[in-house]
């Protein structure tokens, strides 16, 4: 074995398990017996994961194929959500998302807060404000973004627990505090 960095990352995505407590890598027939060092990941298998939520993503939303503008509706909608939660709640809830929503969650994060939201007006203005300049078009009216809202929490809770959901919940102003059960308890 050799300590050379490169050598690990080309070897990496050659693992498997041998044992719990060996890994194998089969194109140069040795084997680590410390899982700890080295952790495969499977971009592949991230992306193939995030492509198939931003489609059902896409179709919940009725945006006809649009991926880009679902792409850029999640990623509001979620930095909007850190914006407003404190930052030991985002770290719960990161523990419970899929590799793939925590990548768009963490995206650009600032653990400074820029703005107290204290209802659904200044928290559909946060994630336009999060959109930028395609925001007229991604939430082009106020009852569309908080479909979207609702839409958004509602897929997410196939990932998030019920205990989490309510943590976030009870972290949230009172006026947001229907974002995270619209729909969800029915």
């Amino acid at each position: 074995m050799t300590d050379d960095p490169k050598y690990w990352f080309h070897c990496i995505s050659y693992f498997f398990m041998k044992s719990d407590s060996e890994l194998l890598c089969k194109k140069h027939a040795w084997i680590l017996t410390d899982k700890s060092i080295v952790m495969a990941l499977n971009f592949n298998q991230f992306a193939a994961e995030a492509n198939e939520f931003l489609k059902e993503y896409d179709k919940e939303l009725m945006l006809d194929g649009d991926s880009d503008k679902a792409g850029r509706i999640l990623s509001s909608i979620l930095h909007g959500l850190r914006e407003v939660i404190p930052t030991e709640e985002s770290l719960q809830l990161l523990a419970q998302l899929p590799m793939f929503l925590k990548a768009v969650y963490v995206n650009g994060w600032s653990k400074r807060k820029t703005k107290k939201v204290k209802n659904m007006n200044e928290f559909v203005d946060l994630i336009r404000d999060f959109d930028g300049i395609t925001s007229m078009h991604d939430f082009s009216s106020y009852e569309l973004a908080i479909q979207y809202i609702h839409t958004t929490f509602l897929l997410l809770s196939r990932y998030i627990s019920s205990g989490e959901l309510n943590d976030i919940k009870s972290s949230l102003p009172k006026d947001l505090k229907a974002i995270v059960y619209h729909k969800i308890m029915i």
